[in-house]
Order: structure tokens, then sequence, then C-alpha cells
């Protein structure tokens, strides 16, 4: 079914005519590699392959993309019950999984909306699939990408499902890390920042690394690379300009199972590298 700006996004999903005919299972996804280490379905031999690779390298990278997942959970949850945010603007989603920003967002008020965005057709085929599966009506799911910040926020889809006059929740979850510096994520990220509304928030988990870590780094990024998408690991300094024109929550950026921690959350070790945090923005819109 397709949409415009006048549809209603809780009509059912949303989601662009054109699937793709075959998913080509030959070569690692970063999607379905992310999917293995959650322990889900939706991967193949190649993806599986490349992640035991990295597991060989870093074998807490499975630990801690089970922390990042629980980092969204709380982060949605603190938006949806702290602050009142009531809709989402989810890019770079990757394969739903158990826990996703619709089901922490709904479970708690069945009025959120979450618009969901990729760069990826086998992802919006997944996506469509599992999604339309559950029977979420609120939640959309657009084909664009993070690197064209101007194209999503145009996007019809986006617009019909995301009133930027009213606080959004910006979900940048563990997608900014695939962005290289010669598209400027900063700047990306300032973009959107400027089309929200006071009140809204910034969630954002990055891939990081210390500075003696560079060989396993090397050794990491050479595995990950055989996947579809480069991944671009970065130090606490580089991420934590991501966050500039935010006022950053406490406690700040840190590790993901650092940030307001569950009773039973697990501590990450310290070299898993994986930080995470939430912005809000406060005052009144940039250029108003």
């Amino acid at each position: 079914m397709s949409t415009s700006p006048e549809s209603k996004p809780w009509d059912g999903l949303i989601a662009p005519e054109w699937v793709p005919s075959e998913i080509d299972t030959s070569r690692a996804h970063p999607a379905r590699i992310y999917d293995y280490f959650l322990s889900g379905k939706n991967n193949f031999d190649a993806d599986r392959d490349v992640a035991e690779q990295l597991m060989k390298v870093r074998p807490e990278v499975r630990q801690a993309a089970n922390a990042n997942r629980q980092f969204l959970r709380r982060a949605v949850r603190y938006a949806v019950q702290e602050v009142g945010i009531r809709q989402f603007l989810d890019i770079g989603t990757g394969i739903p999984a158990q826990g996703n920003t619709h089901e922490v967002a709904q479970a708690l008020d069945p009025t959120c909306t979450v618009a969901y965005v990729d760069n990826d057709p086998m992802v919006l085929a997944h996506s469509r699939a599992l999604l339309a599966c559950e029977g979420h009506g609120r939640t959309t799911i657009t084909l664009a990408d993070l690197r064209d910040p101007a194209g999503i926020l145009k996007h019809p889809e986006v617009r019909a499902a995301v009133d930027f006059d009213r606080p959004v929740g910006l979900m940048l979850v563990a997608v900014l890390h695939f962005i290289d510096d010669a598209d400027g994520p900063a700047e990306i990220v300032a973009t959107l920042r400027q089309a929200l509304a006071p009140g809204s928030l910034v969630i954002l988990s990055h891939g990081t690394y210390n500075e003696d870590q560079l060989d396993d780094l090397a050794k990491f990024s050479e595995g990950y690379n055989k996947a579809s998408s480069h991944i671009h690991i970065r130090l606490h300094s580089e991420v934590l300009p991501f966050f500039d024109g935010f006022d950053l929550v406490e406690p700040g950026l840190v590790q993901v199972s650092d940030w307001r921690p569950d009773p039973d959350t697990e501590p990450l070790p310290v070299q898993a590298g994986f930080q995470g945090g939430v912005g809000l923005l406060a005052g009144s819109q940039e250029g108003s």
C-alpha cells in the first residue's frame, strides 16, 4: 500500500510497493550479523561466518549487542514515561528484533507512533513481513538513507507519521558507525536536530574503542568489512560531538550497560566499547 501526506499512518504498515524479488544470502549483511548476535533467526551462513570471526577478535561483541538492545529499551521507556514522547523516528532500524522501539513504546502507550527508516531494501523486505505479522497499526517503515537527512525529513511517509511541531524521539542506535567521516555524521545529526521541536530527544549509541585497542580494532574492522557495509568505530571524544545542541541527560555518554541500568543489568567489560546516551533539545527551534 502506498501513502501520501494525507494518509493516516495508523491505517496499517506503510511501505513502498517495491520489494526486492530475492535477498542475497551469499554475502554477510550488518543487519543480519547483528540479528545473529541477538540470537535471532533472520541470518544465513555468510552472516554467521563473519559473526563468528568477529567474536574471535572481540569475544564480548555478542554481549555488547545485547547490552545495546537493552539500552534501547530503557531509553525508550525513559522517553515515554519521563519525558512524555509519543512519536519516534528510528533511523537505521535494521531487522526487527524482540524489544524494538515500537514494542517498548506501544506497550507503555498504544497511541505511540513509530516511523522506522532504513536504506536497505533487504531490511525493508524483512521489516515489512515481520511487522505486518504483528499487526502494529501505528508503525511505519520507509526506505531512505541517513546520508540524506533532508530527504528523510521531507519524505511523505515520514511526514505522514511524524508531526515535527511536537516533540520527537529521534533514534540513532548503532547506526552512525556505518557513516564514513567523509559523509559528515555530525552534520547529518545537526540537520535532523534542526527539524525537531523543543522537548525532543535523541537516543544514540555507537561502537567505540580505547587507544590501546588499535590492533584489535583493525582486525575487527577488517572482518566486518567483508559484509556489505563498512564500519567506523570511533573514540568517545569523537562520538560526543554528535550530541551538540542537546543537553545530555545523566549519566551522559557512557557504556550502554551503565546508562540508567535496571537492577538486573549486567555491566559490560570496559573493552567492549559500545557507548550510548540521550540528549534533550531545550529552548526554541533553531532558525525560528
